[in-house]
C-alpha cells in the first residue's frame, strides 16, 4: 500500500482521483469472518446480525462488490501482490505479539 501511495503522489494527474489500492479479490463478509476464525484458530461462532439492526432505516449498501485495480495499474503500473490470506496472517501475528508484550 505504501508503494502505491508513493507512486500516486508522484503523479499530479492522480490528485483528486480515487483508486483501489487493496485487492481485486472478491470476498463476502461471511468468507472474511471464516478466514479470520480459521487463521486465529478461534472457536468463536460467527453471529449473523440482521441488516436492519446494523444500518439505519433507508440506508442502502451494495449487496456485492467487485473490486478492481485496473485504474491503479493503468496509472502507476502497480498491482497489489499480497493475498488476503497473507494479510490476515500478518495481522494475527502482529496482534498476538502485542498481546504477548502486554502479558509480560
Amino acid at each position: 500500500m505504501i508503494e502505491a501511495l508513493l507512486r500516486l503522489m508522484d503523479k499530479p494527474e492522480a490528485f483528486g482521483e480515487v483508486y483501489n489500492i487493496g485487492t481485486d479479490q472478491e470476498v463476502s463478509i461471511m468468507e472474511l469472518a471464516q478466514k479470520v476464525v480459521a487463521a486465529t484458530g478461534s472457536t468463536s461462532e460467527i453471529e449473523l446480525v440482521p441488516y436492519s439492526d446494523v444500518y439505519p432505516e433507508g440506508f442502502e449498501d451494495m449487496a456485492r462488490r467487485l473490486p478492481s485495480v485496473e485504474k491503479l495499474q493503468a496509472a502507476i503500473d502497480f498491482r497489489p501482490m499480497r493475498t488476503l490470506d497473507e494479510i490476515i496472517a500478518d495481522i494475527v501475528t502482529e496482534k498476538r505479539a502485542a498481546l504477548d508484550l502486554e502479558a509480560s
